[in-house]
């Protein structure tokens, strides 16, 4: 009987179940007599929170040294051949590289460095395209001509070979080029000859809405596949990695309105002003607890150490090394969340009403 236990302890620590269905399933087996009595698993939350938290979050793009040995090559020999035969012989290049590494051996790094040169490629031909189109444009106007490159060439890259990163990319293009019509629309209504500068508040509002755009979609793969089982988990952390700094930066545009375009922390900053940065990127840290992904973490790591800095130095509050004391604030916060990362979500989810529990990654009854 006891073989029974230890084969759902091992799945459960293997990721085929959750240690919440585990323990749904010990009960249900003693019940039928599959199980004997006294001999359900004890689940140590404090010894499996390490494990849990490496489990969270896993993009299948590294699987081996294998794929780094290939990925180092691929990233020699393009940049060997871009200096040699420039745009003509790249994309031939990546396209045969694909065929082989991709559609055939299923190489997963490698992938990522294709799509990652294809991206650069297609950035190359767009600045080509935008620098030699008759007439003088508008930046807004060149970029209706343009960015719908990013989005053909990485749509059929996407069809073709299924790269998690190719259908993000081009998904983020789509928003892209989405916000840049809104802006070439807004340009003629008002009349500005530049809409951020003279519509400051106006142009952090498309900007805000374009990353909670990019968010939604992020989290509509990440609620399609809870488990984090397919590649929908990885669209959906390459999503997330470009939706947290998106959105990060579109909120705090509000705080600097009077400068948008300039330099954020500059002399004007205030430390009301770096208040009101911490408490949004402690509202991300808990974001990123919540949907357990630490782009909403990193993301705020630069804002979170310029607004400490802001505030020890101009708060009134002396020290020989502010920089020093920054540097170490920072470290401790990132150390805390990381090591009490699933106890931390766990407080935080547990208060949370079961109808939004039931779509996000699960806790295990462990972690609960």
């Amino acid at each position: 009987m006891a073989s029974i236990q230890d084969a759902l302890s091992s799945a459960a620590d293997e990721g085929i179940i959750t240690a919440a269905q585990m323990e749904r399933l010990v009960p249900f087996l003693i019940e039928k007599g599959a199980i004997a009595r006294g001999s359900e698993p004890v689940v140590d939350a404090s010894l499996n929170d390490a494990a849990l938290a490496e489990e969270s979050e896993q993009p299948r793009f590294v699987r081996g040294f294998h794929d780094i040995l290939i990925t180092i090559g691929i990233v020699v020999a393009l940049l060997g051949l871009w200096g040699l035969g420039s745009l003509f012989a790249v994309l031939p290049a990546i396209v045969v590289l694909a065929e082989i590494l991709i559609r055939r051996q299923r190489l997963a790094l490698p992938a990522v460095a294709l799509t990652v040169a294809l991206i650069q490629w297609t950035f190359v031909v767009a600045v080509f395209v935008g620098d030699n189109f008759p007439g003088d444009l508008d930046r807004y106007v060149e970029g209706l001509f343009t960015l719908p490159i990013f989005v053909l060439v990485l749509a059929a890259f996407y069809w073709r070979y299924r790269v998690p990163l190719a259908l993000a990319a081009t998904l983020l293009s789509l928003f892209v080029l989405a916000m840049d019509l809104v802006f070439v629309l807004l340009t003629k209504a008002t009349g500005s000859v530049d809409i951020l500068v003279e519509h400051t508040a106006l142009s952090a509002t498309v900007f805000l809405l374009a990353a909670l755009g990019v968010f939604s979609a992020a989290m509509s793969y990440d609620i399609a596949d809870p488990g984090r089982k397919t590649r929908l988990s990885d669209v959906a952390f390459w999503l997330h990695l470009a939706a947290a700094p998106a959105l990060l930066y579109a909120m705090l545009s509000f705080i600097f309105l009077r400068n948008v375009s300039g330099d954020w922390w500059g002399d004007a900053t205030s430390p009301g002003d770096a208040v009101a940065v911490l408490a949004i990127v402690i509202v991300f840290m808990i974001v990123g607890l919540v949907i357990d992904r630490r782009a909403f973490v990193t993301s705020g790591l630069l804002s979170l150490g310029l607004a400490i800095w802001t505030i020890l130095q101009r708060g009134g509050v002396a020290f020989t090394d502010y920089f020093s004391v920054t540097v170490l604030a920072v470290g401790v916060v990132v150390l805390l969340i990381g090591v009490f990362w699933q106890a931390l979500r766990r407080a935080i989810v547990s208060a949370l009403p079961a109808a939004v529990t039931s779509r996000l990654h699960p806790i295990s009854a462990a972690a609960r």
